[in-house]
This record gives C-alpha cells, structure tokens and sequence, in this order.
C-alpha cells in the first residue's frame, strides 16, 4: 500500500516519526512525507530511506484563513497526484487540513494523531485564544469524522474530544506518546553536581518562565547549581522573545543553548530534566531524559502528569492538593508554580542519592510503557499495515 504521512515541518518527520516511518517502510510499504517547511538534510535523510518527500505551504501559527486555504489545496493537488491508499496526519493543521483534503480528494482511508492541542486550547486564554478555540473547535468536528482512527497521547485530550462531541469514543486509540528510542538514547553517567535541564520551544505555556524563577528561587537560598536552557524561538504567540532570553543568559541564570539538530550531549550533561508545562500530548523531550536515566519534574497536567510514576505518599500528597507530589522517577508539581519548582529541585539538592535512584527508575518506566517500537506495532495494526 502507498502511506501518506502529513506534519506541521519537516524535521519533526525524522525527530519524532523517523522510526515510525521505517516501520512502515520495513513492513513493506511505499512512503511518502509531506510537510510545511523545507530543510535539505530532512530530505535526503527521506531520500535515503526510500522515503519521497513534497512541501506544501503550510504556517504552523496563524488564522489566517487564505494561508490555510492554500494549505487545503496543496493538500488536495497533493493527495490527486500520489492516490495513497492510507493517509495519517499529525499536529493540528495538518489533521485539520489533511482530513478535509483527504476526504474532498477521496482517499480511502485516513487516520489523525492528536500529539497535543496547543495554543487554542490553553486555559485561562485571552480573546485572541478564545477565538482560537472556537475555530479550531470546529474545524476539528468537521474534519475527524472522516478519520478511521484518532490517535490521543494521553487521556485527558481523549475525554476533552469525546466530551465535545469532536469524536466519537469508537474512533478512538490511546498511545503511550510518541515513544522514544531506546537504543539511540542510552544511559549515560550522572554528572558530579546537580545539573537542570530544559528543552523545548521558547513558549510561556512550556514554562519556561516558571522554571527560571525557580533557579532564581533556589540560588536566593544559597544553593549552588547549574542550569542550561535549550530552544528555539516561535512564530506561536505566547512565545518568549529572545530579547529576555539573552538577559536571563547575560545575568548568569541559565546557560542558553539555543536549538540543538541532537539533544543526546546535553541531556548527557544534566542530573535532572524540568519541563514546568502547562499541557502537552505527551512531551517527547521528557521521554528522552527518561530513556538516558535523568529524573524529572513536571507539572501535574494532562500528558506531563503520565511521565511521573507517583509513589502512594505521592498520590496522599496529590489527593491533599499539595504543591509537590513525590513518584517513583521525579516529582510532578504543580503547574504556573515557581515555588514548587524550586522545592523540587532542592530535593534533589540537599538529597543527591534520589538523583541516581530515580533516574534508573525513569529508564525502567521507559522501557516497560514508552519504548518506541512497542507504540509503533499498535500504530501499524491500527492502521492495517501489518
């Protein structure tokens, strides 16, 4: 069968559905890729693989409604002229756009991935993202009813789109994320002293405001640690501007990576990995501090809160509404919370045992429920690949 693969830009077919990819191809599929940005080395990397890659013009951020229409229609002269047999789309436009298209081009079988809903659906919005909201609310109703399969990350987006009648609980499929690669993120030996580490797109509801006041909170105390900050800036709205990112790295706050093409040496570099989310589908970055033995914390929200194995004083301390609840591999904390941040990672500070301790669990948990080659054999049978 001929597999069309849709995303939101081009690195992410290798990052994040590179395994998944060859799976198919492995299975005996023909593949092709089609994403909103261009970028050489994707390209041949997809060449390599037998994989032939098409960009349509796609912006990741924005409402503006000529830019999705011409989406629509890439995606529509796209899906006329490769005639696949089986369409799976992944991150919002691409679900929204490639599922209409799909439909109005008469590909027989289309499924959606819902990896996480972003912007339009973070609380406490302003009228902007309210406006959002009700768009993208609607779209998604019109375009997943045409999907065989609805792929969640997690369960609460699942309950969210059942309970807004978006879809119907039968399309439905929960995955463990989008895995993690357990052969390419090996365990890799602790530092000496306590080192943090955030990964992920300069974006307020990553929290990465949240955790830089918490190693403003922790360094008040007299604590000594280091701390990198790695990412890069967004077309999103709610993203941080580089101008307060600089100052945070000429202050001596965090020690600002900016993007990096393979994150394996500096997770290599830290003890423990922060990601202070708002929401996610299920943050791949955590997964891949999980499968190198790093601890984590991160917030007790839908897609974060499933990557921290909680411990029964862990579940007492959740069911008390505390600010910090202890697991078996990190702390989940609560969200928009500096403070409990902080708190976390002096635990990890005055205790550096639950450094190693936890960071074997957190390999465990990733080999028993996020290994990327047991979530790919559910994806490939939902789809009838195999």
């Amino acid at each position: 069968m001929k597999v069309l693969i849709i995303g939101g830009f081009s690195r992410s077919l290798i990052n994040f559905r590179g395994p998944l990819i060859r799976a198919v191809r492995d299975a005996g599929h023909v593949v092709v890729a089609c994403a909103g940005e261009s970028d050489e080395r994707v390209e041949e990397t997809l060449c390599q693989w037998g994989v032939k890659f098409y960009r349509i013009r796609l912006t990741r951020a924005g409402m503006s409604p000529f830019a999705d229409l011409l989406t629509f229609f890439d995606l529509f002269a796209l899906m006329r002229r490769v005639r696949p047999d089986v369409v799976l789309t992944y991150t919002i436009k691409p679900v929204i756009w490639g599922g209409l298209a799909a439909r109005v081009a008469g590909a027989p079988v289309t499924h959606s991935l819902i990896t996480g809903l972003g912007y339009a659906f973070m609380e406490a919005g302003n009228a902007r993202q309210r406006l959002a909201s009700m768009v993208a609310t609607k779209l998604y109703k019109i375009s997943l009813r045409y999907s065989r399969t609805v792929f969640f990350q997690n369960p609460d987006d699942l309950e969210l789109f059942v309970n807004r009648q978006l879809v119907l609980e039968a399309q439905t499929r929960l995955l463990n994320g989008s895995g993690v690669d357990l052969i390419h993120y090996p365990v890799t030996p602790l530092p000496v002293s306590p080192v943090f580490l955030f990964i992920g797109r300069l974006l307020v509801d990553k929290g990465i405001q949240e955790y830089v006041a918490a190693i403003r909170i922790v360094r008040s105390d007299g604590k000594s640690n280091a701390a990198i900050l790695v990412g890069a800036s967004d077309p999103n709205p709610s993203s941080v501007k580089q101008s307060e990112i600089q100052e945070w790295s000429k202050e001596g706050i965090v020690d600002y990576r900016g993007e990096l093409g393979d994150v394996r040496p500096v997770l290599a570099e830290c003890s423990v990995y922060v990601l202070p989310s708002y929401r996610e589908g299920t943050p791949r970055t955590v997964l891949e501090a999980m499968a190198m033995g790093r601890p984590i914390i991160t917030t007790d929200v839908p897609g974060c809160r499933e990557t921290v194995k909680l411990t029964a004083k862990g579940m007492d301390q959740r069911k008390n509404s505390e600010s910090i609840m202890e697991g078996e591999n990190g702390f989940l904390v609560r969200p928009r919370d500096a403070a409990s941040v902080a708190t976390a990672m002096r635990m990890f500070i005055d205790n550096p045992a639950l450094i190693s301790d936890m960071g074997q669990r957190s390999r465990e948990i990733a080999e028993e429920k996020y290994d990327v080659h047991k979530i790919n054999a559910v994806i490939l049978e939902a789809l009838g690949l195999v």
